[in-house]
């Protein structure tokens, strides 16, 4: 029996194979799964219902069982039907939870389909499908090193 936080078996194996560099996709609700996974990615399915479980959810689990090194955001549209005029809200979650647990709070804004190809690539060796709702809530992780302890 495991004791820490992530229980999920299909994550726990994604995340055991991967390395530095591999890639991990936290998708909102209306992201396009099985369309746009990279071909080496597990994709798990933790969109149970509207709103549950959230990518903040997975990421504050996520966030203390690997290292991140480069955490990317789709950037919002600026003109149409889905257009903001500053970073959607989820994005200060984000911030706050990379920083809580070390890691740099900066996100890196991606064009949209450059954040779709990017998401597609074989680097990806996960994609969790979440049941967010907010908008704009698509979150790139790349994975650091495991620095050796010091002693």
């Amino acid at each position: 029996m495991l004791k820490n936080e992530l229980l999920h078996p299909h994550i726990l194996a994604a995340c055991a194979r991967a390395g530095h560099g591999s890639k991990v996709l936290i998708s909102d609700g209306n992201y396009p799964h099985s369309t746009k996974k990279g071909p080496n990615a597990e994709l798990v399915y933790l969109n149970l219902a509207p709103g549950l479980v959230t990518v903040t959810d997975v990421l504050k689990v996520l966030v203390r069982a690997i290292p991140i090194e480069k955490a990317e955001v789709m950037d919002y549209a600026k003109t149409g039907p889905y257009a903001l005029e500053e970073d959607p809200p989820i994005w200060n979650e984000f911030r706050a939870v990379l920083k809580e647990n070390g890691a740099s709070g900066d996100l890196v804004k991606v064009e949209r389909f450059a954040f779709y190809d990017a998401a597609g690539t074989k680097d990806v060796c996960l994609t969790v499908a979440t049941g967010e709702q907010r908008i704009y809530a698509n979150l790139l992780l790349t994975i650091g090193v495991v620095r050796p302890a010091q002693g």
